[in-house]
C-alpha cells in the first residue's frame, strides 16, 4: 500500500498541468487517423474491386491479412513500445502506418493489395497500447478512464470522417493519390508528436527500468482473466464495423446512399459514449469507491447498455433499429474507456503497453472465430441469433471482471526477467 500510495503522489505531481491535455489530444488524433488510414479501403474497395477484377473471395483474404498482422502483433507491439518509451515507440508505429498507407497507390491486383493491408496492420496494432502509456504516464487514476475514452474516440470521429473524405479525393484526383494523401496525414501528425510529447520529469525512473518478460505478465491472474474479458467485449465492436451497412442493406433494405447518409449516426454516438464512460468511472471514484471496483461497475452499467442490440433487431422501424445500435455502440465505448484504463491501474508504467497489447492479441482471435461464426449463423438463419449474441455476450464480459478477476491488489510487479 505504501507503494501505491506514492504512486499516487507521484502521479498528482506530475498530472497539475493542463499540458496532459495536450498530450491526450495528440493521442486522440493519432486514434482518428488509424481509423482514417484503416477504413480507406472500404471506401475505394468498389473501384479496385472492378478494376483489378476481385473476386470477393479474393477480396476477403485481403481483409484477413490486414486483421492476421493486426491482432499478431498486438502481443508483439505493446513490448516493443514499453522497450523504445512512448515517444519513440509512437512514432515508429505511426510511421510505420502511414507508409504501408502509402503503398495502396501502388496496388497492381490482390497480391499487393494484400501485402499492403498486412504491413499495415502491422503498424496500427500499436496505437492503443502506445496511447495507453500517454493516459499511465500523464493521468492520475481518477482521469484515466475519461482520458482513455477522449484518445479513443478518435476511432470514432476517424470512423465518420473516413467515407466523405476518401470519397471526395478519389473523385479529385483517384484513387492512388487519395492513399498517398491519406499516408502523409501520418506524417504531418508525426511533426508535431516529435516535437512536443515528452515524459514527465517526476516519472523517468520508473519508465526507464526494463519492462517485465511478457510470459510472466501474463502468467499473472489480471492479465489472463482481462483477456479473457476482452474476448466477449471486442468482437462486438467488429460485428457492428464490418456487419452494421450490410445489415442495413439486407435486412432494412436500404440502397448505397441511405447508408451512406444514415450509418454514421451510430458512430457519432459511440464517440459521446468514451467521454460518459470517463465521467461515470471517475464519479464512483470521487465518491470514495475503489479504483477497480469504479472500473467494473463502470463496464457493467455500459454492457447493460449493449443489450439494446436485441430490441434493434426485434423492431420493425428501420430508424428505431438504429437508435438502438446507437444505444448499444455508446455502451460499448462507455465500457471500453474502462477496460483500458485497468491496466495502467494495476500495472507499473513500463509493463501497460505490453499488457493491453498481449491481451488484445487474445481478443483479436476471438474476434476472428467470431467474424466467422456470425457469417455462419446470418447465411444458416438470420441476423436475429446474431444481434441477440452480441446484446448479451458483454455481460459475460463483466461476470468474468466480477468473479474470475477478483479483487487486485495494485500495483502488480512483475520481474524484469
Amino acid at each position: 500500500m505504501a507503494v501505491h500510495a506514492r504512486e499516487s503522489q507521484i502521479e498528482s505531481r506530475t498530472t497539475v498541468s493542463p499540458y496532459r491535455w495536450v498530450m491526450i489530444s495528440l493521442a486522440f488524433f493519432a486514434t482518428a487517423i488509424n481509423y482514417v488510414d484503416r477504413q480507406a479501403l472500404s471506401v475505394a474497395a468498389p473501384v479496385l474491386i472492378d478494376q483489378f477484377h476481385m473476386s470477393n473471395v479474393a477480396y476477403s483474404r485481403v481483409l484477413f491479412g490486414f486483421l492476421l498482422s493486426y491482432t499478431i502483433m498486438n502481443a508483439v507491439s505493446g513490448p516493443v513500445i514499453d522497450r523504445l518509451g512512448t515517444k519513440a515507440g509512437y512514432a515508429l508505429c505511426i510511421a510505420w502506418w502511414s507508409v504501408s498507407s502509402a503503398l495502396h497507390a501502388f496496388t497492381t491486383g490482390a497480391l499487393s493489395l494484400g501485402v499492403f493491408r498486412f504491413l499495415l496492420g502491422i503498424g496500427e496494432a500499436g496505437n492503443w497500447p502506445a496511447a495507453l502509456k500517454v493516459v499511465a504516464e500523464w493521468f492520475p487514476e481518477r482521469e484515466r478512464a475519461l482520458a482513455s475514452g477522449l484518445f479513443n474516440s478518435g476511432s470514432a470521429v476517424g470512423a465518420i470522417l473516413a467515407p466523405p473524405l476518401v470519397a471526395f479525393m478519389i473523385f479529385r484526383v483517384g484513387w492512388p493519390a487519395a492513399f498517398l494523401l491519406v499516408g502523409i496525414l501520418g506524417f504531418i501528425w508525426l511533426v508535431f508528436w516529435l516535437k512536443i510529447y515528452r515524459t514527465p520529469a517526476e516519472i523517468q525512473t520508473e519508465i526507464r527500468s526494463s519492462p517485465p518478460n511478457a510470459w510472466r505478465l501474463f502468467k499473472t491472474r489480471f492479465v489472463w482473466t482481462f483477456t479473457l474479458s476482452k474476448i466477449f467485449m471486442d468482437p462486438v465492436w467488429y460485428f457492428y464495423i464490418f456487419w452494421f451497412p450490410e445489415y442495413l442493406r439486407r435486412a432494412r433494405h436500404f440502397d448505397m446512399a441511405q447508408i451512406g447518409e444514415y450509418a454514421w449516426i451510430p458512430f457519432f454516438i459511440a464517440a459521446i459514449g468514451n467521454i460518459l464512460g470517463g465521467i461515470v468511472s471517475s464519479w464512483l471514484i470521487r465518491g470514495g469507491m475503489r479504483i477497480t471496483t469504479a472500473r467494473k461497475t463502470a463496464v457493467t452499467f455500459f454492457a447493460l447498455w449493449m443489450t439494446a442490440a436485441i430490441p434493434a433487431v426485434l423492431v420493425h422501424s428501420a430508424w428505431l433499429s438504429i437508435a438502438f445500435v446507437s444505444i448499444a455502440m455508446a455502451g460499448y465505448t462507455g465500457s471500453l474507456a474502462n477496460m483500458l484504463a485497468l491496466p495502467t491501474d494495476v500495472f507499473e508504467k513500463n509493463a501497460i503497453a505490453s499488457v493491453y497489447g498481449l491481451a488484445s492479441m487474445g481478443a483479436g482471435f476471438g474476434g476472428m472465430l467470431f467474424s466467422l461464426i456470425t457469417g455462419w449463423v446470418v447465411d444458416h438463419f438470420s441476423y436475429t441469433p446474431v444481434f441477440v449474441g452480441f446484446g448479451l455476450m458483454p455481460l459475460v464480459c463483466a461476470l468474468i471482471l466480477w468473479v474470475v478477476m477478483g479483487p487486485i491488489r495494485s500495483p502488480i510487479l512483475v520481474p524484469a526477467s
